[in-house]
């Protein structure tokens, strides 16, 4: 006798399973702490998931590789340190020096973070040997972040704050020259003391001022 087929077409639909978020959290954090103490080749998933306590399988699932793990890491920390995206409307010099402003706080903050600037020092000890590592941070980090600035600023241009005789993505990068200055690198060679919230207002408010002054137009 033949066997009934089972019926799927009322089952409910799979639901994702419950504590996923967590997982996730803990996968990302056992990796970037066994990466931080061996290096990117040397650490392995089946460790990573044995101190996240999952199943090499569950991660998997949730991050397709090592690199696909470090890229999710590397984007979310970045997006830690971002402003959101959704800028106010900006209708003049005002509205937009408080945007850069804020731009500049959470840029000079995310920066000067422990786990980011440990991050940015293994990716270059470990450039010869894993070059995908830093890749993935330029990826993720950098050039994401300069093209949602770069967006901004050109909106900023087409309403007339901001002259056009650099292309938004120039004006993005002076930007940042102007609020980081040596910062970061007397940072990742631990010459200097993370900077107090104080002295970081102050770094970003003179260097909006100082690129309002070279580019800014209209009210």
């Amino acid at each position: 006798m033949k066997r009934a087929k089972k019926n799927t077409s009322r089952l409910p639909p799979q639901q994702p399973c419950a504590g996923t978020d967590t997982i996730r959290e803990r996968i990302l954090d056992a990796a970037f702490g066994i990466v931080l103490e061996r290096g990117y080749a040397g650490a392995s998933t089946l460790e990573i998931a044995t101190r996240a306590k999952v199943s090499k399988r569950e991660l998997y699932a949730l991050f397709g590789s090592k690199r696909g793990l470090l890229a999710a890491g590397i984007k979310e920390r970045t997006d830690r340190m971002s402003i959101p995206l959704e800028f106010p409307d900006i209708t003049s010099r005002a509205a937009l020096s408080r945007a850069l402003t804020s731009y500049a706080i959470a840029l000079l903050a995310g920066l000067t973070d422990p786990p980011v600037l440990a991050l940015y020092r293994l990716a270059i000890g470990e450039a010869a040997r894993a070059p995908e590592l830093a890749a993935t941070l330029n990826t993720e980090g950098h050039d994401a972040s300069g093209r949602a600035f770069a967006e901004f600023l050109h909106k900023a241009q087409a309403r007339g704050l901001l002259d056009n005789a650099e292309t938004p993505e120039e004006l993005g990068g002076q930007f940042v020259s102007l609020a980081l200055r040596d910062m970061l690198v007397r940072q990742l060679l631990l010459a200097a003391e993370r900077p107090a919230p104080g002295e970081i207002e102050y770094r970003a408010q003179k260097a909006t001022d100082l690129f309002l002054r070279l580019h800014g137009r209209g009210l």
